[in-house]
């Protein structure tokens, strides 16, 4: 059973699978590499066009870590929320929709 700790912002928590929390966290490894990548680019005075490629790249996997991490939740956390009548749960996905997609 994975650690549950509270949000320190809402206080609220998610029960994760093992593996979920091991594809999550492998993603943002690889995310983490490719930040270090950049780094090391620019350290190296990379060329302009060379870096940008690669912060897009960044950007994509961001993205793509978003898109699964937010498909998961609204397939249990909001799904579950709004079974028990938590109506509220669906004015915090609209919020958390309009943040990532400004």
């Amino acid at each position: 059973m994975s650690e549950n700790k509270a949000c320190a912002f809402c206080g609220k928590t998610k029960d994760r699978t093992e593996e979920e929390r091991k594809k999550l966290i492998n993603r943002l490894n690889r995310i983490e590499g490719q930040i270090r990548g950049i780094k090391g680019m620019v350290e190296k005075n990379a060329y302009c066009t060379d870096i940008l490629v690669q912060v897009a790249a960044v950007s994509a996997a961001l993205n793509s870590f978003n898109k699964e991490l937010l498909s998961n939740h609204i397939r249990t956390c909001v799904a579950k929320d709004i079974r028990e009548g938590k109506d509220e749960t669906i004015d915090e996905l609209v919020n958390t929709l309009q943040k990532l997609m400004k």
